[in-house]
């Protein structure tokens, strides 16, 4: 299970990197695709962070426990 952990941290975080990466993008880009596209990356970047965070206090829990 450690090693299922030490793929999913780095994922999840990379995730959030690159959706809060595009999403900056689209907000000073502006126009059309900065109205349609920032509100919902960044909305996305929530979500993911939520989901980092539990994989990280999933895996703080499963180490203290084994």
């Amino acid at each position: 299970m450690t090693q299922v952990f030490n793929i999913l941290i780095p994922l999840a975080l990379t995730a959030v990197l690159v959706t809060l990466g595009f999403g900056i993008y689209a907000l000073f880009r502006g126009g059309d695709f900065g109205r349609s596209y920032s509100n919902r990356l960044m909305r996305l970047r929530v979500v993911l962070q939520f989901v980092a965070i539990l994989v990280l206090l999933a895996a703080f829990w499963w180490r203290t426990r084994h």
